[in-house]
């Protein structure tokens, strides 16, 4: 199948008063439509910043971004409002992303209008549908942000964000600020609204959990850089690169006669300040060797597998 979307070596670095910072750092994938590819890594690893960059909320410093075969890299003007309509995101805090002063109903006719698709009834229809759609209920047409809980909040970003009918959505932790059951509720909303209207998702969360239940893929980040990446039911079986090995050894097991031990990561983490050539978990790996200082790349270990690594073969034992 050809891939929706292919990023290419892209790079998305910060220049500060100490040095550049080195947010995204060469990072390549490619994804198909109709499929959801978690992102997962601790907090600053890049995760947010990857699909802000992707989706062209802030530009990209190098590399390509090829959507549906055309490089978009460095769209403008008309083509880039075009692009926007097949390219939205949820962001993480629903309060935060939705204009205080705007209701429900104006928050989602919003994209409408500036698209210029819908006019009159057929505006307030669309807008009546896509409520619908997203689970909100029409007496809550005229309420604010501040008159809801997360969960509805929620569903109006997500309303507003499917209003053009994208093919691609970044969710950038949409449910790590809603309560545990609200949680399902929206996962399972997205799920279905992928189904239904064969939407493609690059999915940014910390829950391992979570991106277990919703993602066909996995790429695990550490500091702005790529180190893993492969079907979701692979990676939860078996990790290759040791930061991988670490993060899902964090998860807590209902187990109680489970033999897991967690894996605690020792040392300082490497500053994204102009960093050295290497691997940036170096520092902080029990398997570190000299090697390790050399530019590392991702490499096909088994099919469709890859690590960034080059003690993999040894650290896991394999011919």
């Amino acid at each position: 199948m050809a891939a929706l979307l292919e990023v290419k070596n892209l790079k998305k670095y910060f220049p500060t008063s100490k040095g550049v910072v080195h947010a995204v750092d060469n990072v390549t994938f490619n994804l198909e439509k109709g499929q959801t590819m978690g992102v997962v890594g601790e907090s600053g690893c890049g995760k947010s910043t990857l699909g802000r960059t992707i989706i062209h909320l802030q530009g990209s410093t190098e590399g390509k971004i090829i959507f549906e075969g055309k490089d978009v890299t460095h769209v403008k003007g008309k083509e880039l409002a075009k692009l926007r309509e097949n390219m939205q995101i949820i962001f993480q805090d629903p309060y935060s992303s939705l204009n205080p002063r705007m209701s429900v109903h104006d928050t989602i006719v919003e994209p409408l209008i500036l698209s210029g698709k819908f006019k009159g009834p057929e505006l307030e229809k669309e807008a009546a549908r896509l409520m619908d759609m997203v689970g909100i209920e029409s007496r809550l047409r005229n309420a604010f942000p501040h008159e809801m809980d997360g969960g509805r909040r929620q569903r109006v970003g997500i309303g507003r964000a499917l209003a053009l009918s994208p093919k691609f959505v970044v969710c950038d932790e949409p449910v790590s600020a809603l309560d545990v059951s609200i949680q399902a509720q929206v996962l399972n909303l997205l799920m279905d609204l992928q189904d239904e209207l064969q939407l493609t998702y690059m999915f940014i969360t910390h829950d391992l959990s979570v991106v277990r239940h919703i993602s066909s893929n996995i790429c695990v980040m550490y500091l702005g850089q790529l180190v893993e990446t492969c079907e979701t039911e692979e990676l939860f079986k078996r990790q290759l690169h040791p930061y991988s090995k670490a993060l899902l050894s964090a998860i807590p097991s209902t187990d109680i006669h489970s033999q897991k031990k967690r894996i605690v990561i020792k040392g300082e983490i490497v500053s994204p300040i102009d960093p050295k050539p290497g691997c940036r978990f170096a520092a902080r790996c029990p398997y570190a060797c000299e090697l390790c200082h050399k530019p590392q790349e991702l490499r096909e270990i088994t099919p469709g597998h890859f690590v960034s690594c080059c003690q993999v073969e040894k650290i896991n034992k394999l011919k």
